[in-house]
């Protein structure tokens, strides 16, 4: 009998275990994709711009057989199902908030016909790391050893040729995939993906460890995006990190991945609320000079030059170096004293791999409040990072053309009266 095969955060066809259990017993399997207005209202266009090119890569994998249509999930996919007489609906399994409450509508509307989930877009999946009594680790380190022993699969041997795909034409309901005049300096899809990947793995990989932290170097892999959308599974990286020094440091990174995805999952209202709730109680900043703040800060205009470069970076790449994305979060909830949801808030909208966990526990990390949270006595100073991470300014100079010159803006606040401030606050919370 024919199957659906609906795609999400998983826009590839090698190593998709989905695939496979769509296929499986020679089922027809019809690809699809829905384009759901929920998504699109809470993603940048950088963002969707990648999800488009992403899904035309893909309909080009499959010789331009991807059903893609428009509409709430609950409602298209039960007509697709009804469309083809499809007798299982398969998934790789969704672990957001958002992604599991569409998903439940989804299996009520279907009734009888399954969803199958198969998989995860993680090494391992949210859930399966746990303390000996069961309960979800909190910290970091005891969950990457425990994430080590644990181990996962190796990549799914699935391609285009892994089923007989059903050609969408005659089913109504289809749209075209829908193009955006936003320019991505990286591209996107599956092929991009796994270049991209042997490309950091020949280049850069040796070094990494003690290069990662330098936004002046091309040390980073830049596979965020690619991870995000899912057009190329951790799996297929890990195969390819040895037990070098550089390599295991990278793994860890993937580990890191998959504790904030851990955490979200265990505990959902974090995606906008504070982990820690002791810190419901700090005072921050909300009036009319904060806004005026928060406005400098967004357009790289602090007079703090790493921290300007970090955020001209976002605003004409839709990419910040990881490095620089602690030191603009510490400066603007310890320098600023905003909230960092407004932080969390704009990288969502600016970055193409916004991702909700990574994003809002990164942010929360730099805040205090998350999980792993650095100490609130830990205040960024981004003068002495700039020097240390960036020491020949090559970074700054790149964009910030201007900083040497008299109409570079004087810093918008004093550091280390607001280094201060910020830990008055956190005293009286602590």
């Amino acid at each position: 009998m024919p199957t659906l095969l609906w795609f999400r955060r998983d826009l590839r066809l090698h190593d998709l275990p989905a695939l496979l259990d769509a296929a499986s017993a020679d089922n027809e399997v019809l690809a699809c994709y829905v384009l759901d207005p929920r998504l699109k209202a809470s993603s940048g266009q950088r963002r969707l711009k990648y999800l488009y090119d992403a899904l035309r890569d893909l309909d080009e994998s499959l010789d331009g057989r991807l059903y893609v249509t428009r509409g709430r999930p609950d409602q298209r996919i039960p007509k697709l199902v009804k469309a083809i007489g499809a007798s299982s609906v398969h998934v790789s399994g969704d672990f957001t908030p958002f992604g599991r409450r569409r998903d439940d509508a989804v299996r009520e509307a279907l009734g009888d016909v399954p969803l199958e989930e198969s998989g995860s877009p993680y090494l391992v999946s949210p859930g399966r790391i746990t303390k000996g009594d069961g309960s979800p680790y909190k910290v970091f380190t005891p969950f990457y050893g425990s994430w080590r022993k644990h181990g996962w699969r190796s990549p799914a041997s699935s391609g285009p040729k892994s089923a007989t795909w059903i050609d969408p034409d005659d089913i109504p309901g289809a749209v075209e995939i829908p193009d955006l005049d936003v320019e991505l300096e990286l591209p996107a899809g599956e092929r991009a993906a796994k270049r991209q990947w042997r490309s950091f793995v020949q280049k850069h990989l040796d070094g990494y460890a003690e290069n990662r932290n330098r936004p002046d170097l091309p040390a980073t892999s830049r596979m965020s995006a690619h991870l995000k959308f899912g057009t190329i599974h951790p799996r297929t990286m890990a195969a390819d990190l040895g037990h070098s020094a550089d390599a295991q440091a990278y793994l860890r990174e993937l580990a890191f991945r998959d504790f904030y995805a851990a955490v979200l999952d265990q505990w959902p209202d974090s995606v906008w609320w504070n982990w820690n709730k002791s810190f419901d109680k700090i005072e921050v900043d909300d009036d009319e000079d904060a806004r005026s703040l928060f406005d400098a800060w967004k357009h790289g205009r602090t007079g703090f030059p790493i921290v300007d470069a970090g955020m001209r970076q976002l605003a004409q790449t839709g990419f910040m170096h990881n490095r620089v994305r602690m030191i603009v979060a510490s400066f603007l909830v310890k320098d600023l004293h905003l909230p960092w949801q407004w932080g969390a808030r704009w990288f969502l909208d600016q970055l193409v791999d916004g991702d909700m966990a990574n994003n809002q526990h990164g942010w929360q990390w730099a805040a205090g409040c998350g999980t792993d949270a650095a100490p609130y006595f830990r205040v960024f100073n981004p003068t002495t990072q700039g020097e240390k991470f960036d020491p020949d300014g090559e970074y700054v100079h790149r964009w910030v053309p201007e900083v040497d010159d008299d109409d570079y803006p004087d810093p918008i606040v004093d550091h280390k009266a607001e280094r201060a401030e910020a830990l008055r606050r956190y005293g009286e919370i602590t």
